[in-house]
């Protein structure tokens, strides 16, 4: 029996009503969140790529963050509401990632992100600045503080990748046994499931938005694959470059991490030579700026304030 092509033609609408109304949703809800941590959201073109990001104006410390893989600025929203006004916050999209350009061609190793970062930064006036990241974008940063050391006052990492961790995690686990990564969606319904691996106490999220988000992830899939290969590739880049890092360091980890195991901390101790501090958070997992950015932020805050920096 054929479908009759009316009822057809009704049920492409209201698919495509609907996904413009999940679309408006999300925007509205992310422009809200970004207002309620005071930040605006900008762009700049560096070296012919458009760079997207969010800034917080505050007088006195400058903060860029860095997002790990897979993610965007809004990774640090919730984490910047909870610093100071005198904290300027300064959230890009790398390119690749997010709304910032995403050519294909060139390279998105981490190092090749840290040179870029090092051009964004220049492009913006920061001179000498606090840096954190996490996860991909923690490698990032500590390669940059390694590279540019004059630039950076403190180093902040949150679960950083870059470095190989003695004990395997759960995910390299899967990974050596031939098993696709988990930082991959199969489907946007395998999106429930890569936040379970990612979070001890994932953030809420509202139906539409979590709908978003499974099929936005789902379609950058092949995308994504493609820059996880050349960061394989890359390797542990960061792991080699640690001694050249100058500036004092913050390490925040999840305890129950499953992407990168905590057991890191301990090659950091050994390489870093500078003044570092490492806080291990119990029940925690990859994300603590986003799983708990009130505690997050206050660990940041007390660090940088009790090195007593003048910029």
């Amino acid at each position: 029996m054929k479908t009759p092509r009316k009822s057809v033609s009704t049920s492409i609408f209201f698919a495509l009503l609907s996904l413009h109304c999940a679309s408006t949703l999300h925007k509205t809800g992310i422009s809200l969140e970004r207002f309620r941590s005071s930040l605006e959201t900008k762009s700049i073109l560096v070296d012919g790529l458009n760079w997207k990001y969010t800034e917080k104006f505050g007088e006195g410390e400058t903060l860029p963050v860095i997002h790990g893989f897979g993610g965007d600025k809004d990774h640090w929203t919730r984490f910047s509401r909870h610093l100071p006004d005198r904290f300027r916050v300064v959230a890009p999209d790398l390119p690749g990632f997010g709304e910032s350009d995403k050519p294909e061609g060139i390279s998105y190793t981490q190092e090749a992100q840290a040179d870029r970062l090092n051009q964004f930064a220049e492009a913006l006036g920061l001179e000498h600045f606090h840096i954190a990241g996490n996860s991909m974008g923690g490698g990032i940063a500590g390669i940059f503080a390694a590279k540019y050391p004059n630039k950076v006052k403190t180093l902040i990492l949150f679960d950083n990748a870059g470095i190989k961790s003695p004990t395997p995690s759960e995910m390299q686990t899967i990974e050596m046994a031939g098993n696709p990564s988990p930082l991959l969606l199969t489907s946007p319904e395998d999106f429930d499931r890569l936040i379970s691996f990612t979070f001890v106490k994932p953030p809420y999220l509202p139906s539409f938005l979590k709908t978003y988000f499974a099929n936005k992830s789902f379609a950058n899939r092949d995308w994504n694959a493609s820059i996880l290969k050349q960061i394989r590739k890359e390797g542990y880049f960061l792991e080699k470059e640690l001694e050249e890092i100058k500036s004092p360091t913050l390490v925040i980890w999840g305890k129950e991490d499953k992407v990168i195991h905590h057991s890191v901390t301990e090659v950091l101790k050994k390489k870093i030579k500078t003044k570092l501090e490492i806080v291990i958070l119990e029940n925690m997992g990859h994300a603590p700026m986003i799983e708990d950015p009130n505690l997050s932020a206050q660990i940041v805050q007390n660090w940088i304030g009790k090195l007593k920096i003048n910029n």
